[in-house]
């Protein structure tokens, strides 16, 4: 089985391009648009890795951030941005995130944080598939 790489940005051709780009080194992918329907999905679901978007319509991936934390501890965030911005950066880091990255990612640095982020992650727990 495939190790599943949660994906939630509300731009559609981000979505699609580190989609394929996390297919093609071997990860399934499944892609959230809303971040609301992200959390639906946390709630039946274990998430080990989370690749969240900053700056989202609806909520800000540092509010995400702040839910998921709630709702799943050990799911490990790595953050992406079209916008550089240090203050968000060093608000998520310090909230515990994985990685940050800036668009257009460097697919091998991102690849390697995304393989890094599995590493070590325990078994999802009963009742959660």
């Amino acid at each position: 089985m495939l190790p599943i790489v949660r994906l939630v940005d509300d731009d559609s051709s981000v979505r699609k391009s580190l989609g394929r780009l996390l297919e093609s080194a071997g990860f399934e992918v499944q892609a959230f648009s809303e971040p609301e329907a992200f959390l639906d999905h946390v709630s039946t679901h274990f998430v080990p890795v989370a690749v969240l978007d900053i700056w989202m319509e609806t909520m800000t991936g540092m509010e995400l951030q702040a839910h998921l934390c709630a709702r799943s501890p050990r799911t490990r965030v790595i953050f992406i941005t079209g916008n550089e911005d240090v203050a968000a950066k060093a608000i998520v880091m310090r909230a515990g995130a994985f990685a940050f990255f800036l668009k257009p990612v460097n697919d091998s640095e991102f690849l390697s944080a995304v393989e890094r982020a599995f590493d070590g992650v325990s078994p999802a727990p009963a009742g959660k598939h």
